[in-house]
């Protein structure tokens, strides 16, 4: 048994002071191996990320093959490379026709910092609305429009302008006005506990921002590609966004991310000055190809409208005294428990039991569900007798 703990605490940088400390060795389908040969379902999907599973045969050919024709050759922007091209016209192709612009970034975090500078430059103002208990990654522009204070006040002084609203609450439509360059939404807040903002929400919002000439910003870097039930969760509401965020699921299990905008909109950073934004690794080749493949995957094997009917599995299987309710969409799903303390006793069993599940950091007392969108019927059988076994040895403990 080989083990890299000790490399692993003294070469990198921690995030936290207790990680979970899994050596995995291999992952297919939604199990993980570790170094000791022990398997585990993976029911987090490396938060969102993992749709198509691990070890998706297709992403993997396209990797290597790409790789095999090349990898980094210059600048996002400047060289025409197929991988990019070929990927954001199939995803336009998916999407509302004025969202027709991609620039690709490296990650979800990076497409919220791309977002913001596009809306404060086309619009030429300052202000940003954006919404409690939103994650929208940890860099300096993102952790700005963060809905908890927690994680930000080590940081302050943060971006100047930011006003934090409730959502659904459609008061907060009276702090959008000629100052306004964009206002930022979760349609289902991920770290909020998969809290979903309501059509009529979303539509006034819609309404509100045409108005007063600011941009509405969907960060859909965890709801993106099927994991709701549609390909994008603003088509539950039927409300097209100004700028569409995309990022953990989009790159197939590589690093991408992206922000997506109508093309009269996008141009404005491409002069005044020219390379308003520019990024060195975005849009890499490789991650572009994966990404493509695994698209392809998830329209072939029509894996979106199949997340509607495993959520209601899921819905049916998991009955328990302890559970107070489950919210969210898709396989996208939280379970509430009474207190934070039950919660992280039943993740622990879980693990124990070989069954990874998360809690989410602005509601600690919630389980997150968010499997690769390949599990079947059986698995998801087998992985709820499992969950229902936890709360039983949590509960009677």
């Amino acid at each position: 048994m080989l083990s890299y703990k000790k490399d692993f605490f003294s070469a990198l940088a921690q995030t936290s002071p207790e990680p979970l400390l899994l050596e995995i060795t291999g992952a297919s389908g939604i199990t993980l191996t570790d170094n000791n040969g022990k398997k585990y379902s993976d029911l987090i999907s490396g938060i969102a990320v993992s749709n198509l599973g691990h070890g998706n045969k297709a992403i993997t050919d396209a990797i290597k093959k790409q790789a095999d024709k090349f990898t980094h050759l210059m600048v996002y922007g400047e060289y025409i490379q197929a991988p990019q091209a070929l990927f954001a016209k199939k995803i336009t192709a998916l999407l509302p026709r004025s969202l027709n612009s991609v620039y690709f970034v490296n990650s979800g975090s990076e497409a919220v910092e791309g977002a913001l500078k596009l809306a404060k430059r086309f619009t030429g103002r300052t202000q940003i609305l954006s919404f409690k208990n939103a994650y929208h990654g940890s860099t300096h522009g993102a952790l700005s429009v963060m809905g908890d204070e927690t994680l930000k006040s080590p940081y302050r002084p943060l971006l100047p302008g930011i006003t934090l609203s409730e959502i659904n609450d459609e008061t907060a439509l009276k702090d959008i006005n000629a100052d306004t360059a964009c206002v930022i939404i979760e349609p289902v807040q991920g770290e909020g506990g998969t809290r979903t903002a309501s059509p009529a929400f979303l539509s006034a919002l819609r309404k509100k921002c045409s108005t007063a000439g600011a941009l509405l910003i969907f960060d859909e870097i965890q709801t993106g590609f099927g994991r709701t039930g549609r390909l994008f969760a603003f088509e539950h509401a039927g409300v097209t966004p100004d700028i569409l965020l995309l990022g953990k699921a989009l790159g197939g299990g590589m690093p991408l991310g992206a922000f997506i905008a109508g093309r009269k909109v996008m141009e404005c950073l491409a002069a005044n000055p020219p390379l308003g934004h520019i990024t060195t690794f975005g849009g890499h080749p490789v991650s572009c190809a994966a990404a493509l493949a695994a698209l392809n995957e998830l329209l072939k094997k029509k894996l979106t409208p199949k997340a509607k009917a495993k959520e209601k599995l899921f819905r049916r299987l998991l009955k328990h005294k302890s559970i107070v309710e489950i919210r969210g969409k898709g396989l996208m799903l939280a379970i509430q428990f009474e207190n934070e303390q039950f919660c992280k006793k039943v993740i622990a069993v879980c693990l124990q039991n070989g069954i990874i599940v998360d809690w989410f950091l602005f509601c600690p007392s919630a389980m997150r569900l968010a499997p690769p969108l390949i599990i079947n019927e059986k698995e998801i059988r087998q992985v709820c007798r499992k969950l229902i076994r936890a709360m039983d040895e949590v509960s009677q403990a």
